[in-house]
């Protein structure tokens, strides 16, 4: 499955550590296992729990979008 990064995923991405990137990465690629819920109040929007950052994204048969990557009490707000 193809992945798309968001510029706001990639800016967060690149001010992190190399092992913080690598623990990211490696639990993108394993979707759909992991802690994963739907967003409530959200069409198709879900997230991936990585301690305390979390992964918003969306899923399409032929695409896996990142749609935003924060730590916990900022990646739901606006």
């Amino acid at each position: 499955m193809k992945r798309e990064y968001t510029k706001q995923a990639e800016k967060f991405l690149a001010s992190q550590s190399t092992d913080t990137i690598l623990r990211i990465k490696t639990a993108i690629s394993k979707l759909p296992e992991g802690d994963v819920k739907k967003v409530k109040g959200a069409k198709n929007l879900y997230r991936l729990r990585i301690g305390s950052i979390r992964i918003l994204f969306t899923p399409t048969p032929a695409l896996l979008k990142i749609e935003k990557i924060d730590n916990r009490g900022q990646v739901y707000k606006k």
